[in-house]
């Protein structure tokens, strides 16, 4: 396994899964970088919650994504591998992927999709609150543009995720302890994060 892909919707809480899931040693996270982090006050007590590279189109990598299956595997790769230095096996986050799930799950077989999903108003008004367009990282400007296509990408992720949810013979998962075991990676030293009472839904395919 040399990646795991993660999808969910702008606001839900997507990136709360990946961080509770940084300690383990499997992990390749020197993509990590002081300038890839984000932290809004009103959230989580200040504490970062976007933590590495994002891919999605307007943003620092990935910018091409949403034609994804238009490009050859090696070419993706490259753009996968582009701000890792280490080992170990590379976390690739992209809103977008949930448009791509039959791509990735046909060209990567082995490497697992962890799906995030929250209803849409939950997200739109949690990425509201952690700062919306004033995100310093990654920038939600360029593809997003404004509110109302906000919402709208939103719903259209939120559906291909639900439904790749059913298409796929996905594995429910209740916390992150649990998540680091099916993905099979080494145990964790993060405290434990409970999805349901964060109200996150996680599914892995």
């Amino acid at each position: 396994m040399k990646y795991i892909f993660v999808t969910g919707a702008p606001g839900s809480k997507w990136s709360s899964v990946v961080k509770n899931i940084y300690s383990s040693g499997s992990l390749d996270t020197t993509d990590n970088t002081a300038t890839r982090l984000y932290a809004h006050s009103d959230a989580y007590s200040g504490a970062p919650m976007h933590m590495g590279s994002y891919f999605d189109p307007g943003m620092e990598f990935g910018t091409w994504f949403d034609q994804l299956g238009g490009y050859l595997k090696e070419e993706c790769e490259a753009e996968f591998d582009r701000p890792f230095t280490g080992t170990g096996i590379r976390i690739i986050k992209s809103h977008v992927f949930a448009h791509h799930i039959d791509y990735l799950k046909t060209t990567w077989p082995d490497c697992p999709v962890v799906l995030v999903h929250r209803s849409d108003d939950a997200c739109l008004g949690w990425w509201v609150r952690c700062g919306g367009f004033n995100i310093t990282y990654p920038d939600y400007n360029p593809y997003y543009r404004d509110l109302d296509n906000m919402g709208y990408q939103i719903a259209q992720q939120n559906i291909a995720i639900v439904d790749a949810r059913h298409n796929y013979n996905s594995i429910p998962v209740q916390n992150n302890y649990q998540l680091a075991e099916i993905l099979t990676i080494q145990p964790l030293t993060d405290l434990p994060h409970d999805y349901a009472s964060a109200d996150i839904t996680v599914t892995v395919i």
